[in-house]
């Protein structure tokens, strides 16, 4: 997997950590495993990405690769993380914003 999608999976999976600690409380540290699915889905998804290094974030991608319900949860769980990565990781929600001022490859895949 090339660099740039590498980083932009560990966004998700923290954003991913955030919002499960929030919303589905348990005693064991990680994530849920439905939780844990859901980022397993984002890793394959951002693994095979017809775009690799000219990808923008997958919000502004032409091409949507996310199965409905699966799109549901990501847009919910960034919805929730997007604003508390401010305080958390500023750096991170920084890096993820400039990414989304890219602009879309104009290409089909």
């Amino acid at each position: 997997m090339h660099r740039r999608l590498l980083k932009e999976f560990n966004t998700v999976k923290l954003m991913i950590g955030l919002y499960c600690h929030a919303h589905h409380p348990h005693s064991t540290p990680g994530v849920c495993p439905s939780c844990q699915a859901l980022a397993d889905y984002a890793y394959q998804r951002l693994e095979r990405c017809p775009f690799q290094t000219d990808k923008t974030v997958c919000s502004k991608c032409s091409v949507h690769c996310y199965r409905p319900q699966m799109r549901t949860q990501i847009k919910a769980v960034m919805r929730y993380a997007g604003p508390r990565m401010l305080y958390r990781r500023p750096d991170m929600a920084l890096a993820h914003l400039l990414a989304g001022w890219r602009c879309p490859t104009k290409r089909e895949p």
